[in-house]
């Protein structure tokens, strides 16, 4: 893991690791079910730990922020990385909308600065990679009624599922009510609004090219 890296750097690597460490000491406190080492950048906010059940070796880094109020709640298998900034959150801050949740498999980890929206429940397998900025948003505006505002016409959630081994490339956006298949690349800035198969390449945003791994 170290090689080619010098002692120095491992001192620090180590000092800020430790530091993390302690972070996690403190907010396992608050948590349902945390297993094993836990490490807790700083800046990190998670509300509603009653909710939350996290695995061994779980990462919260510097400034994500975990909401845990849901029907469910979030659920983080063992080695699971939530990156820099990034946002989860199944419910509003305020009580309302209750949203269902999330589960991460073993492995899988969130690049910096994404948006979880588990409103709709979001099931994400094990070995899964994520980029930094992708968005995935489990739950559509109803707006068929013209003579209502559609802030009024409430919502529908289908659910997101990303079955295991795939990769995910950066600020890509996933929409509720799509499966992607297992062991599948979405390339760097796809919409993704249809389900993907087992083993495929999805490449480019606007005139998107599925193919066979």
């Amino acid at each position: 893991m170290y090689k080619g890296i010098t002692t120095i750097d491992k001192l620090i690597i180590y000092y800020h690791t430790g530091i993390k460490a302690i972070r996690g000491l403190w907010l396992r406190l608050f948590i349902k079910e945390v297993h094993g080492l836990f490490l807790v950048g700083k800046g990190t906010r998670v509300t509603h730990g009653s909710h939350i059940r996290c695995g061994k070796n779980v990462k919260f880094e510097d400034y994500s922020e975990i909401h845990g109020l849901s029907s469910e709640g979030l659920v983080f298998g063992d080695n699971v990385t939530i990156g820099r900034g990034v946002m989860i959150r199944p419910s509003s801050y305020y009580g309302g909308d209750l949203g269902t949740g999330l589960v991460m498999g073993d492995n899988s980890s969130i690049g910096p600065h994404g948006y979880i929206g588990c409103s709709g429940k979001i099931v994400i397998g094990s070995n899964v990679m994520f980029g930094p900025k992708c968005s995935l948003f489990a739950e559509n505006h109803v707006f068929s009624d013209t003579k209502t505002i559609i802030k009024q016409q409430g919502v529908k959630q289908k659910g997101i599922i990303i079955e295991d081994d795939c990769w995910i490339g950066s600020n890509v956006i996933i929409l509720d009510g799509v499966t992607i298949g297992k062991g599948s690349v979405i390339g760097a800035g796809t919409l993704v609004t249809k389900n993907i198969p087992e083993s495929s390449v999805v490449i480019d945003s606007r005139d998107k090219t599925i193919r066979s791994r």
